[in-house]
């Protein structure tokens, strides 16, 4: 299992501060972004004001106001929460999935590829108040997904499950697609469906997700963003930036 790691937790008051947590099966930002361009992640998100509204637009639709929101796997949006702190929960496949997240709010109605309705927002908010270290953050965290899964439980293909699993836990050089597919005695072709069903995006680009997420994690160490992007397998730090940039909308200055 991958050590979890916290970013940019600072003691700072509560609308000033930001922090992030990598963990297995989830990751967590929580505080100000302002206004982040269109994206799409790897894996279903969980957004929500923390003191009050953001605007969304999911794909082509007109900006909407809302106070929280469900985003699936693939589906491009931006939001602006001006300077008010959001937070931002990633649920990787093996965990669960939008609707899994969607349990986190109430009268939720579907907005192309986004489920928008009123978040529960004062436990997301304890956490960026309260926690003072790593081990408090990951148990109320933990304690949050525990309530999302027992009222929506989501079962992936055991198969792709290990797959996500592994890619997970995995440090460089992750796997190619006909590696995995030979593994589970499937054609590469048969995989990469199997797995974009299942998942919700293509293996190669969820495959980024975790690199990306590796990336993070060393930083988190206290190491150059350069040398977190050579870590990762990337090529340089300007490729590093490039894929930052394509999954959150904003350049690694805004969140690290």
């Amino acid at each position: 299992m991958a050590p979890a790691t916290r970013l940019n937790d600072r003691a700072a008051s509560a609308r000033a501060s930001s922090l992030w947590h990598i963990d297995t099966g989830w990751s967590l930002f929580a505080g100000p972004l302002g206004h982040n361009a269109m994206h799409a992640h790897s894996t279903a998100v969980f957004l929500a004001g923390l003191y009050g509204n953001f605007r969304l637009r999911v794909g082509r639709d007109p900006w909407r106001t809302c106070s929280a929101a469900v985003i699936r796997a693939g589906t491009p949006y931006e939001f602006d929460a001006e300077e008010s702190p959001l937070g931002v929960l990633y649920l990787e496949p093996n965990k669960g999935c939008a609707e899994t997240l969607a349990s986190l709010m109430t009268d939720s109605s579907e907005r192309s590829g986004a489920l928008v309705g009123i978040g529960e927002v004062r436990a997301f908010r304890a956490l960026y108040e309260q926690c003072s270290g790593t081990g408090a953050l990951r148990e109320g965290a933990e304690d949050l997904l525990a309530f999302a899964t027992h009222r929506a439980r989501r079962q992936i293909d055991p198969r792709i499950a290990r797959v996500v699993d592994e890619l997970q836990s995995r440090r460089e050089p992750q796997p190619s697609a006909k590696y995995i597919a030979d593994q589970l005695g499937l054609s590469a072709s048969r995989f990469q469906h199997l797995f974009s069903a299942e998942v919700g995006v293509p293996f190669r680009r969820y495959r980024g997700w975790q690199r990306l997420r590796s990336a993070i994690r060393v930083a988190a160490a206290g190491t150059s963003l350069t040398d977190a992007a050579y870590a990762a397998g990337f090529a340089d730090q300007a490729h590093f930036s490039r894929a930052f940039r394509a999954t959150f909308g904003a350049p690694p200055s805004r969140g690290l």
